[in-house]
C-alpha cells in the first residue's frame, strides 16, 4: 500500500489558495496570490535550507488540473531547483485533462482510479496544492501523512486545506522546524480514530 503525503503552504487559518503568484488562482476574486513571496525574498536562514529540503523529495506527485498546469509551465524549465521533477510520475485528477507533452504525465478520472493507485505499486505519493483533490482524499480517508509549512499571516478568505466533508482522524507529530521568519514546519503521520474524553478539574 503506497502512502499519501498532503504537503501545503499553509496560513494561519488554512488558506492554501494561490500562494505563489498574482495570477495563480483569482477565483471567487482572490486578490492575495503570492502571499509566501515575501518570506522566500528575506536574508537566508540556513533552517530554512533544511526546511526546504524536506519539502523537496524526489517521488511520485498527484495533481489536480489547475495546479498541474501551473506546475507544467514552471518546472520543466527550472529543473535545476527540483532535479528529478521530469522523471518521476506525475499522475492529475481530471475528468477534462487526456494528454500532456511532459513526461511521464499519467491522468486519473476518478477517486476510484486514486485508490487503485494507492493500492498497488511502490513509493509514497506526494500531493501539492489542489484544493480540490485534497479535500476529496479527506472525504476517503486516503491521506496518510501531512506535511505543511505554515505562514504566519492571516487572510480570512480563500480555499482553505480542510471542508465539512473531512472525515475525523488522529495525526501523530514526527518532525518541527521554525525559521527566524516565523515559517513553521509540520510533518504529520495518520494515528488512529479521534478520542475523547473529559479535562480534570
Amino acid at each position: 500500500m503506497r502512502k499519501i503525503i498532503v504537503q501545503e503552504f499553509l496560513t494561519l487559518d488554512s488558506v492554501m489558495q494561490a500562494p505563489g503568484g498574482p495570477e495563480e488562482d483569482t477565483s471567487s476574486g482572490f486578490q492575495y496570490g503570492g502571499w509566501v513571496a515575501p518570506y522566500f525574498t528575506v536574508e537566508p536562514d540556513p533552517i530554512f535550507d533544511v526546511i526546504m529540503q524536506k519539502w523537496m523529495q524526489p517521488g511520485d506527485i498527484l495533481l489536480g488540473k489547475n495546479t498541474f498546469q501551473i506546475f507544467k509551465a514552471y518546472w520543466p524549465k527550472h529543473t535545476e531547483d527540483w532535479p528529478g521533477i521530469n522523471d518521476v510520475n506525475k499522475y492529475v485528477l481530471s475528468s477534462s485533462l487526456e494528454y500532456s507533452d511532459w513526461q511521464n504525465t499519467l491522468f486519473l478520472k476518478s477517486i476510484d482510479d486514486v485508490i487503485n493507485l494507492k493500492a498497488l505499486g511502490d513509493g509514497d505519493i506526494r500531493v501539492y496544492g489542489s484544493a480540490a483533490v485534497v479535500q476529496e482524499l479527506f472525504k476517503y480517508e486516503l491521506v496518510d501523512e501531512l506535511c505543511l509549512l505554515t505562514f504566519p499571516i492571516i487572510l480570512g478568505v480563500g480555499k482553505r486545506l480542510f471542508s465539512d466533508e473531512s472525515i475525523p482522524a488522529a495525526f501523530q507529530l514526527t518532525d518541527h522546524l521554525a525559521s527566524s521568519n516565523g515559517v513553521v514546519f509540520t510533518h504529520y503521520q495518520k494515528a488512529g480514530e479521534v478520542t475523547t474524553g473529559t479535562i480534570a478539574e
